[in-house]
């Protein structure tokens, strides 16, 4: 699964809107959108914060484990 599927997945699960995880995580509701669209990526720190966020590892937002 890829980091922008994995990052809906996780939001939907909580029952947040982007605009709600980014007021959360400090970053534009923008952001959110392109990430899940796959239309940029997020920055390092970007993915650290949503991995501590949603209490997962990096290597899982990313996708590189399940």
């Amino acid at each position: 699964m890829e980091f922008k599927d994995r990052l809906k997945e996780l939001r939907v699960s909580k029952n947040l809107s982007q605009m709600q995880l980014a007021n959360l995580l400090k970053i534009s509701q923008s952001a959110i959108a392109k990430w899940e669209l796959g239309k940029t990526e997020p920055t390092a720190s970007a993915i650290i914060a949503v991995a501590k966020f949603f209490n997962e590892t990096t290597d899982y937002i990313l996708g590189i484990e399940d």
